[in-house]
C-alpha cells in the first residue's frame, strides 16, 4: 500500500482564507479543485437548471399531458438503494401533482434487471397506460419494443451509459445518452428523477394548475434524493452535493421521511447528526439488503410509510436481512478466500471466481471485497435462478479500480467475442452481465486479456490518498466536528491525514478490533482500529480521519 500526500495551490487556499473559509477547510477544499467559495455553497438556488438536461422539458410535457388525460403510470423501478429511493421520488412526486400512479419492481431473482420482456407481460396484467422507468431503461431495447406491441407509452429516466442502440422509447432522460450536454453526467437514477419532477411542476405551472391550489413543495423529497446519491457510490461534484446536502438540513431538522428516520434509529444513529457517511454505510446498506434477498418493495414501502411505527416495522425486517446479509457475504469470503490460495493472484491482472453456492444477491457486495483486498477488478459469478446443463446462466458482478473502467472493458470483451456476453451494463467502477457456464473459462481469459492490455503493473499498486499530516494543536474536537458537518463522499472524499505515533497502549475490544493510545508531540489521542487484531509496533505511521466519540453523553476526539 503506497501513502500519497494531495497536492493543492497555496495561493488558492489563501484566496478561500479571504473568502472567510475556514482555514483547515480551505486546505481540504484545494486539495479537492474547489477554487472559490460559490463551489461549496450547497444552496437549492445553484443547483444546474432542469431544462438544461435534455428530453426534460418534453418528458414533462407528457407527463402533464398524462395527468391531464388521467393516464394510469407505472414506475418500473430498481432493486438497488439508488432505484429504491428513485421509485419512491417519483410516486409521491408525481401523486402530489395529481397523477394516477403504482409501482412495480422486478424481483432480481425472477426477472434480472431492468424493463425485460417478462416484466413488460407482467406490468400489462395491471393496464398501465404508460411504463415510466426510473434507474434502468437505457438498455432495454427488447422491453421498450414489446411495451410498445402491447400499446404501452414507455418513458424512461436512467443515468447508465448507453449500448450502441437506444430503445424505441417515446422519451428518455438521461445525462449520460448521447448528445446530452448537462453539466453534471452523475446525477444518480434518483437525481434524474427529481429534475423530471422539477421540470414537470414548471410544466403544470405554466398550465395553471396552481392558481387556485398551492405547489407541491418538492423539497421534501430531498432527504430520499440525499440517500439514493450517497448509496449509488456517484461522485459527489457541486450539483450532487447541493442536493446532499439539502436533504441532510431536513434529515437534521426531523423533516424526513419516517422511513430514513426509522433506518438511522434502527442502526443506532442520530437522525439530528446524520451525515452523508451515516447514510452510506448505515442506512443504504439496510435499503439495499431488500433487494439483494428477499424482494425491494419491502424498502419501498419502508420509504413510503406514514407513520413512526409503520417504518420501524419495516425498518425492523430490513435491518434483520441485512444481519442475514452480513451472514451470507462473511461465509462467500472466506469460501473465495480458501478458492484464492490456489491462484497466484500477483500474476493476475484481474480476478473473476464462480461458485455454486454463492448467493446472486450478495455476489456485488463480494466483488467488492476482492477488489479492495486485491486492488484488481474483480467480478464474481452466481448461478442464475433459470437454466440447468448446458443451458445454466451464470450472473455475474463487477467492481473496478479507478485505473479500470469496467462497462468499457466488457464492451470491448464483447467486440472479440460477440457471442460471449449474453448482456452487460453498468459504469467505470461497477457492471453487471450474464454469460453461460459453459463460457465461464473463455470468458475468465478473454478478461484477463483485456485487463491487461488496459492496465500496467503500477496501476495494480494499492494507493490511499491523505491530506498530509496534522499539527498537534489541530487535531482536536472542533475540527473533527468542523468536518464531520461538510458533505464528503465519492469523488470528493473523507479527509485522511498521516503522521508517526508512538503506541502507548493497545487492547482488543469488541473481540476484533483495537483500542490505542497514541501519542505525537507529547500530546495523547485515543484512536480505534477497526477490524484490526494483531498488536501494532511501538512506533507507527498511521493513516487516520478525526472522529467524535459519544460515551455516556460525552463528546470525545478520536483518531479512526
Amino acid at each position: 500500500m503506497l501513502i500519497k500526500q494531495r497536492t493543492f495551490n497555496q495561493a488558492i487556499v489563501s484566496e478561500l482564507i479571504a473568502q472567510d473559509i475556514n482555514p483547515l477547510l480551505a486546505r481540504l477544499y484545494a486539495a479537492r479543485s474547489v477554487v472559490s467559495k460559490r463551489e461549496i455553497d450547497c444552496s437549492l438556488n445553484l443547483l444546474i437548471p432542469p431544462e438544461q438536461l435534455n428530453n426534460n422539458t418534453k418528458m414533462a410535457v407528457l407527463l402533464a399531458d398524462a395527468i391531464a388525460a388521467s393516464k394510469k403510470i407505472l414506475i418500473i423501478g430498481d432493486y438497488d438503494a439508488d432505484g429504491a429511493t428513485a421509485t419512491a421520488v417519483a410516486f409521491k412526486g408525481l401523486a402530489s401533482m395529481g397523477a394516477l400512479v403504482d409501482f412495480l419492481v422486478p424481483n432480481r431473482f425472477e426477472y434480472g434487471y431492468g424493463l425485460t420482456p417478462e416484466i413488460v407481460l407482467l406490468a400489462a396484467l395491471q393496464k398501465p397506460d404508460i411504463l415510466l422507468t426510473v434507474d434502468n431503461g437505457i438498455a432495454s431495447v427488447d422491453g421498450v419494443e414489446a411495451a410498445n406491441r402491447l400499446g404501452m407509452q414507455v418513458l424512461i429516466t436512467d443515468h447508465h451509459l448507453p449500448a450502441d442502440t437506444t430503445p424505441e422509447a417515446a422519451c428518455i432522460v438521461n445525462p449520460n445518452q448521447r448528445g446530452c450536454e448537462f453539466a453534471s453526467k452523475n446525477l444518480a437514477g434518483v437525481g434524474v428523477m427529481f429534475y423530471v419532477l422539477l421540470a414537470l411542476r414548471a410544466q403544470l405551472r405554466e398550465r395553471g394548475a396552481y392558481i387556485k391550489m398551492p405547489e407541491p413543495n418538492l423539497s421534501h423529497l430531498l432527504d430520499l434524493v440525499a440517500l439514493g446519491t450517497v448509496a449509488d457510490l456517484v461522485k459527489l461534484d457541486h450539483n450532487n452535493r447541493i442536493l446532499v446536502e439539502q436533504g441532510l438540513r431536513r434529515i437534521h431538522a426531523n423533516a424526513g421521511c419516517e422511513g430514513i428516520k426509522a433506518l438511522l434509529k434502527i442502526a443506532g444513529k442520530s437522525a439530528k447528526n446524520a451525515s452523508a457517511q451515516d447514510l452510506g454505510f448505515y442506512v443504504g446498506p439496510r435499503l439495499n439488503a431488500a433487494g439483494r434477498l428477499d424482494d425491494m418493495r419491502l424498502g419501498i414501502l419502508c420509504l413510503l410509510a406514514e407513520t413512526e411505527s409503520e417504518a420501524l416495522t419495516h425498518a425492523q425486517t430490513l435491518h434483520t436481512l441485512n444481519m442475514e446479509r452480513r451472514n451470507i457475504e462473511a461465509d462467500m469470503q472466506d469460501s473465495a478466500m480458501d478458492s484464492l490460495q490456489e491462484i497466484t493472484v500477483a500474476k493476475d491482472y484481474s480476478l473473476s471466481i464462480y461458485n455454486a453456492d454463492y448467493h446472486q444477491g450478495v455476489i456485488g457486495i463480494l466483488a467488492s471485497r476482492l477488489k479492495e483486498r486485491f486492488h484488481r477488478p474483480a467480478i464474481v459469478f452466481a448461478d442464475a435462478s433459470d437454466g440447468d446443463g448446458a443451458n445454466k446462466i451464470l450472473k455475474g458482478s463487477g467492481r473496478s479500480i479507478a485505473s479500470l473502467h469496467l462497462r468499457d472493458a466488457l464492451d470491448l470483451i464483447t467486440k472479440k467475442h460477440p457471442q460471449l456476453i449474453i448482456k452487460f451494463g453498468g459504469h467505470a467502477m461497477a457492471a453487471g452481465l450474464s454469460i453461460k457456464h459453459e463460457d465461464l473459462k473463455v470468458f475468465q481469459q478473454a478478461f484477463e486479456l483485456v485487463v491487461r492490455d488496459l492496465l500496467s503493473e503500477t496501476d495494480l499498486q494499492a494507493t490511499i490518498e491523505t491530506d498530509g499530516s496534522m499539527q498537534s494543536s489541530e487535531m482536536c474536537l472542533t475540527n473533527a466536528q468542523l468536518i464531520l458537518q461538510q458533505i464528503w463522499g465519492q469523488g470528493f472524499n473523507q479527509p485522511l491525514f498521516s503522521d508517526k505515533f508512538s503506541v502507548i497502549n493497545q487492547r482488543i475490544v469488541g473481540e476484533k478490533h483495537l483500542k490505542i493510545v497514541l501519542e505525537k508531540d507529547n500530546k495523547r489521542f485515543d484512536a480505534i482500529y477497526f477490524n484490526c487484531t494483531e498488536n501494532l509496533e511501538p512506533i507507527v505511521n498511521a493513516v487516520f480521519a478525526l472522529d467524535v466519540n459519544e460515551y455516556n453523553g460525552a463528546k470525545l476526539l478520536q483518531l479512526m
